[in-house]
């Protein structure tokens, strides 16, 4: 499934919900469907700078595709990570760094959460996007 697929297919599952209790309610259950992250990957390194909770995030390349795993010490925040990793997770570093995501505006995100959750979730955004950057140049200078 491309990002677009996937991020459309969360517009369309939030479009079931009347109110945004019962849409908070599914980003936590997303959260707990969240794969967790290797406890040996749950270290400072992996910490994202910029989130009032604490978020880890683990990136793996393999076959040329990047794979995310999170987790994070709120249920709201576990579940905005999961829909981010579930968006990016199992692409290429070209398609992520290259991806318009946005999904978050369509489902009215951003207008129902805190600043600091907010900036919390630009800030998961920005991490893939680095890890992304970083395995893409990785790659070039293999080829080099």
């Amino acid at each position: 499934m491309t990002i677009q697929e996937t991020q459309d297919e969360i517009i369309d599952d939030f479009e079931v919900f009347g109110d945004w209790m019962d849409k908070y309610e599914h980003i936590i259950q997303m959260g707990k469907e969240l794969p967790l992250i290797d406890p040996q990957y749950k270290t400072e390194d992996n910490l994202i700078k910029g989130c009032q909770s604490k978020v880890w995030l683990h990136a793996e390349y393999r076959d040329g595709n990047l794979y995310f795993t999170a987790d994070s010490d709120a249920a709201i925040t576990k579940g905005l990570v999961s829909m981010v990793i579930q968006v990016l997770s199992g692409h290429t570093p070209e398609q992520i760094t290259g991806a318009e995501i946005y999904f978050i505006d369509a489902i009215g995100l951003r207008n129902h959460l805190s600043s600091t959750r907010s900036n919390g979730l630009l800030s998961m955004l920005k991490q893939i996007k680095l890890y992304a950057l970083a395995f893409q140049a990785k790659s070039l200078q293999s080829k080099l």
